[in-house]
């Protein structure tokens, strides 16, 4: 499992265009070779992370479903792991998956999902 230092993750927590807001909401995961049901910690318009004792390792493509928080209805998207954090004494591991391929109705719910918690939170 990839381990990335303090330094290396403020590195990755600033090449982000947008900031993520916290949300928890279960999220099914697929890859070639296994099925997950794990929860989220957070999202923004470009990606999600996800909790998870069983990380993927990195560039792993995997297909996401979940329902955002105020939806009804199942998202289905694709993406790529793009960093594994390992469970530590003060936190939960888990993978930040970068979102691909959405199409423009999944687009929308994330994207007004996002600005409607990142309102929420202030």
């Amino acid at each position: 499992m990839a381990r990335r230092s303090r330094s290396e993750t403020h590195a990755a927590v600033e090449r982000r265009r947008t900031e993520r807001a916290p949300v928890i909401v279960r999220i099914e995961y697929s890859t070639v070779d296994a099925l997950f049901s794990d929860f989220t910690r957070n999202i923004n318009e470009g990606g999600i992370f996800v909790e998870t004792d069983e990380p993927i390792p990195l560039d792993e493509k995997v297909d996401l479903k979940l329902t955002l928080p105020g939806s009804s209805e199942h998202v289905h998207v694709s993406g790529r792991v793009v960093r594994v954090e390992s469970t530590s004494a003060d936190a939960v591991g888990g993978i930040a998956i970068e979102f691909e391929q959405l199409d423009a109705h999944a687009r929308d719910l994330i994207n007004a999902t996002v600005r409607r918690l990142r309102s929420d939170s202030r």
